[in-house]
Parts: C-alpha cells; sequence; structure tokens
C-alpha cells in the first residue's frame, strides 16, 4: 500500500486552489517525474496516474534530492503548496511545494491510470474535507484559538524560500533585520527617494525590500528595526547583483499599495541566522570584491579597543581586531567597529585565552596588510555557535590545532592553488598586457599571475616607515620621546621600520613599476626593514646596503600582483601592487610550457 499515489490528487490540488488561503489543504502523495534541476531549484511532473502537473521544488530540498530521498519516478507527499498561472498560458498552472515528504523510493515505472484501477488503492485526503466545508473548519479553529491569535489565522504565511516573480497574491511574516537611510536621486525621470530594507522570516531566509518616493515615504517611519511585519501586495522581481545585500536571486519591491502591518499581539520568532562560510584560504578571490562573506574561525588574539578618526567627518570611532584561525591554518585579522567592538569585542577580550569559536555574518573583504576582513551595520557576531561547524572547528583546534604552527593568509600567496588565493600558474600574463591596456583597473582592481625579473631597485626612495608594534600603521614622534600612534591612541618608547617600496620589474615584453609592501618586500630583498636600515648605517669600505639591494636585482619570480586606478595631479595611472611573490617551481613552469605547445598545436 505504500506505493500508492492518491486517487485523482492532482484534481483535488486544482480545485482546492481557490479556497481561502488559511484553509488546510489536503495531505496528497504523488509521483515524481522528469525530476531535473533549474538553477538551484528541481522541476518535475506531479503524476496521480491519470493527470500530471508542472511542480516546482525549493531550494531547501536540494539537499534531499542529492541525498536519494527525493528520486525520480520515487512517491512524495505534498504538506503545503501553492497553485499558480503560468505567465502567458492562463489556462496552465503549475504548483510551487513548499514543504513535502519522502513516501517511497523510485518504482520501476511511471504510474499509469490502468495499472492503478486494477489495485484500488488510495490515500485519501484528510476526513473532514469530505465533512466539512474550508469555511466551517476555518470558523471552528477561530472559535476555539486566543483572541491574539485569530488575526494570525485569516491569513497563509508563504515562506520567503517559496516566492517567485510568477506567483500571484502572497503574505509573508518577516523580522526587519537591516534598515538603510532615505536616500534621495537625481537622474534623467527626475528626483525621487528610495530606502531599503532586509527582511528575514523565521526559517533565516532574507529578502531586500526596496521602496521609491511616495512608498519609501509611507513606509520609512512604519518600518521599524527588529520588529516583525506581515506583508502582502508587493512585487519581486531578479535582483540586481551590483546591488543586492543578502543571498537571494530575487528583490522585493513595495508601492505605495502594498500591504506592511505589524504583528503585534503575536507570538513573536526570533529568525535563524542562516551562514555561507568561506574558509580563510579560499578569501583571496573576495578581495575588494562587492560580495559579503559569512566566515568562522577560533579566536587566536583580540587586541584592545582603538580610536580611529573617520575621514568624511573626523568623527572618532571605536574599532578592535580579531585574529582568527581554521583548518586551513591560515588566519586573517578582523576589524570590529563601533558597537561590535565595543560590546561583543569586550566579551571576546575577557575570554580569548579560552579560544571560542565564533561565527560572523557579513564582512567586506579588504586587501589591508593583504587580506583582511572588516565588519558593516548588518554584520552578525555568534560566540560559540551550536553548529556542526563549530564543533567540528573546536574539536580539530583542541586536538591538534594549538600546537599547529599558522600563517596569515595576507602574508603570501604560493605557487600552487591549494591555498584559496588564485595560483600563480592561474591568470598568466606578460607585463605587455598590463601596461599595453592603461584603462585596466579602471571600475575595480583586477588581478594577475606574472613572471618577472627584479631589474632595478632605486637605492634613495624612501624604503621604509616607522610603524606601530601593536597595529602596523604609520607613528610620528612625541614632543618629549617615543612615538605616538594616532590609531592606538598611545604613545610607546620604540617603533618598527616596515617597508614601502617602488621596484622595476622587466620580462622578455617589457618593464614597469610594482608597488610592494612589507610581507612581499622581505621576501624580495631577503631581509627585514630593520636589518636593512641597520645595514645603510654602517660605514666600511664595503657598502653591505648597496650589495643587498644588488643581490636581490635580476632575480626571478612569481607575482601575484593587483592593478588599479589612482589619481594623481588630477591624471589617472595605473597602480599595481604586488600580493604575493613565490620563487619559482621550474617543474610547474616546464608543465604550463608543455600545456600551452600543446594549446598552439590543437590552434593550429
Amino acid at each position: 500500500m505504500e506505493n500508492s499515489v492518491t486517487q485523482d490528487g492532482i484534481a483535488t490540488v486544482l480545485s482546492n486552489q481557490s479556497l481561502d488561503s488559511s484553509s488546510v489543504r489536503p495531505d496528497i502523495v504523488v509521483q515524481v517525474v522528469d525530476l531535473k534541476p533549474v538553477g538551484n531549484r528541481y522541476t518535475f511532473n506531479a503524476n496521480d496516474g491519470k493527470m500530471k502537473m508542472k511542480a516546482m521544488l525549493p531550494a531547501t530540498l536540494t539537499s534531499e534530492i542529492i541525498s536519494g530521498k527525493i528520486q525520480n519516478l520515487g512517491l512524495i507527499r505534498l504538506l503545503d503548496y501553492t497553485v499558480n498561472d503560468i505567465p502567458g498560458k492562463s489556462e496552465e498552472k503549475y504548483m510551487l511545494i513548499t514543504k513535502c515528504e519522502a513516501v517511497a523510493s523510485a518504482l520501476d515505472s511511471e504510474i499509469k491510470a490502468e495499472i492503478k484501477a486494477s489495485t484500488g488503492i488510495t490515500l485519501k485526503p484528510k476526513q473532514e474535507f469530505v465533512a466539512k466545508s474550508a469555511s466551517q473548519i476555518i470558523n471552528e479553529q477561530r472559535g476555539n484559538a486566543a483572541p491574539a491569535a485569530r488575526m494570525a489565522m485569516t491569513r497563509r504565511v508563504h515562506p520567503l524560500v517559496s516566492l517567485n516573480p510568477y506567483q500571484g497574491s502572497w503574505t509573508i511574516k518577516v523580522r526587519v533585520t537591516n534598515k538603510g537611510v532615505m536616500r534621495t536621486y537625481n537622474n534623467a525621470r527626475g528626483e525621487g527617494c528610495v530606502f531599503n530594507v532586509e527582511l528575514t522570516d523565521e526559517e533565516g531566509t532574507q529578502i531586500q525590500g526596496t521602496m521609491f518616493n511616495a512608498a519609501a515615504r509611507k513606509f520609512y517611519d512604519r518600518f521599524e528595526m527588529g520588529k516583525v511585519y506581515y506583508i502582502s501586495r508587493g512585487s519581486l522581481k531578479l535582483a540586481n547583483k551590483q546591488f543586492k545585500t543578502v543571498q537571494n536571486d530575487y528583490e522585493m519591491t513595495l508601492n505605495e499599495n502594498s500591504e506592511v502591518e505589524e504583528a503585534s499581539n503575536e507570538e513573536m520568532f526570533t529568525p535563524e541566522i542562516k551562514f555561507n562560510f568561506v574558509p580563510i584560504d579560499e578569501l583571496g578571490t573576495y578581495v575588494n570584491q562587492k560580495d559579503l562573506i559569512d566566515v568562522i574561525g577560533v579566536v587566536q588574539s583580540v587586541s584592545p579597543t582603538m580610536s580611529i578618526r573617520r575621514k568624511n567627518d573626523n568623527e572618532m570611532i571605536p574599532k578592535r581586531d580579531i585574529t582568527l584561525a581554521d583548518e586551513s591554518k591560515k588566519t586573517v585579522v578582523v576589524s570590529l567597529w563601533n558597537d561590535l567592538a565595543t560590546g561583543i569585542g569586550q566579551e571576546l577580550l575577557d575570554m580569548a585565552d579560552n579560544h571560542p569559536v565564533i561565527a560572523i555574518k557579513s564582512l567586506k573583504v579588504g586587501d589591508f596588510q593583504g587580506i583582511s576582513l572588516s565588519t558593516i551595520s548588518r554584520s552578525n557576531v555568534v560566540i560559540n555557535p551550536d553548529s556542526p561547524e563549530a564543533k567540528k572547528l573546536k574539536s580539530w583546534y583542541d586536538a591538534e590545532g594549538k600546537e599547529t604552527s599558522m600563517s596569515a593568509i595576507g602574508s603570501g600567496m604560493s605557487s600552487s592553488a591549494n591555498n584559496g588565493s588564485r595560483s600563480m600558474y592561474s591568470d598568466r600574463v606578460f607585463l605587455s598586457h598590463i601596461t599595453s591596456n592603461p584603462s585596466l583597473g579602471e571600475e575595480k582592481p583586477v588581478f594577475f599571475s606574472t613572471r618577472a625579473y627584479v631589474s632595478f631597485i632605486k637605492p634613495d626612495q624612501t624604503m621604509w616607515y616607522r610603524a606601530c608594534k601593536t597595529c602596523n600603521k604609520k607613528v610620528t614622534e612625541a614632543i618629549d620621546s617615543g612615538y605616538w600612534c594616532e590609531g592606538c591612541q598611545k604613545k610607546d618608547q620604540d617603533c618598527s621600520l616596515r617597508y614601502i617600496m617602488a621596484l622595476k620589474v622587466s620580462d622578455s615584453t617589457g618593464e614597469t613599476w610594482f608597488s610592494a609592501f612589507n610581507d612581499e618586500a622581505e621576501k624580495i630583498i631577503g631581509c627585514t626593514a630593520d636589518e636593512l636600515n641597520y645595514l645603510k648605517s654602517e660605514e666600511g669600505e664595503v657598502n653591505e646596503f648597496q650589495t643587498k639591494l644588488k643581490e636581490a636585482t635580476w632575480s626571478s619570480h612569481l607575482f601575484r600582483i593587483g592593478v588599479s586606478q589612482q589619481e594623481y595631479n588630477s591624471e589617472k595611472r595605473q597602480r599595481i601592487t604586488v600580493r604575493g611573490v613565490s620563487p619559482i617551481d621550474f617543474a610547474a613552469e616546464t608543465r604550463l610550457l608543455l600545456q600551452d605547445i600543446s594549446k598552439n598545436k590543437t590552434s593550429q
């Protein structure tokens, strides 16, 4: 009996589409036919033996398909679904399934009506739908419910994951997890105003809502951070990747006719935070990109709070740096700003000796000191989260991680691709590719790998700066003695020197100038800036300083570089910055040459 579909199940689905949205729908068992992926979802034909209907499964069920719980020709029980028109084909419908469960694995063949007729086996819908009308059921449920719950029963709430642009009417229940400021604009259509909110439902799914002009003025004061709302009569469209701030294929637009009602006097919910973790050794590809990332790591160290002067308004804002490590044996510095620096940051400082695991959502990846992370206004920090990833990471750290030697992700990039930063053998170009394209890096930084010789290092350039030993930022001489750090807001008697130098590099196609910072410059010169400064100050027959620079020239390296544009005297110029340096791996270089030869033969 378990290998059975509900008799006339599709007809029941179609007849129930006009029921009040709050009605409890009958459970129906159908066969999955022609299961196939479409984007991040799966479509299939729901088959009851007599009729078929197009259907779509949400992305949340992808794992069950991959694991084999839901199979082609298998049976599923529909627990929650909606029926919508197919755009441009008003006579055709499709079913959007928001909740279902596997009943049986794949059958030998597709179920046909004549085959099922001989067995006479059906799984009937819930009995109350036979004996009572939908309105009777709702009235009984409302009568038995507490007053605070009756309002919620008048509508059927859709999970965000089920929404799509082709859907008809829907109602969502969401919490405002981020609210933007009201912005004004002036374009060819005239002046206007706009603001955005980030909305999260109980399952942790997020969507960005946008309101323009009259709708923006109507709803700006109504939406309050942290409150829960029922929203309906909005529209959806594909999200613009350039401006989207959450992980969702769609974005929502509300107009002045949309309905936004605060869910007061009801049981509230705290949205589950959904993370999409990026391992620390894979952060390289996100540097200076618009994508926000989530990270999880073990706290290695926590700095004191620093006060940083903001450039645009000269306001002093608090900042705190924490260093995280993960199983890739790489570390990264995360800068916490504002309330996160003084609140959770202080909590982390107090428990730093215990090396807690923290998960952080919505981080910006920058290139300060190679690769660094920074919180923004909507970042969320969870200490010791109750998740499989956190437990696995903590077990690894307690077993072996605490004794393992770690290296900073920004300290250099190896010639292999296994450290997440791009391989020195990907995006390989000659110097002429960069110098002959002066517009490279105009819109955003671009990254390449190249093999070149250091051909000249100017000995009379300013090769280093005095740096704070805590934060590595530039210090100035104090009035009495010692050095003052504006970042840490403190004075120290000593400082360190850190490289910031220009060097000329050459290959068979040309030459250009690279800018190299401390970690990369140390690999090129072969000593620290303090050591080179000592050699420069020494007197003797042999100038050890000049000798050291000569030893560094005409040596070949693999460089990972970033190309961007900077403005100087109202003129835009290319700036090429060294992101990583590696010695030549001649075996790998030989394999690369053989690949190029093979490609050339194929093209001929």
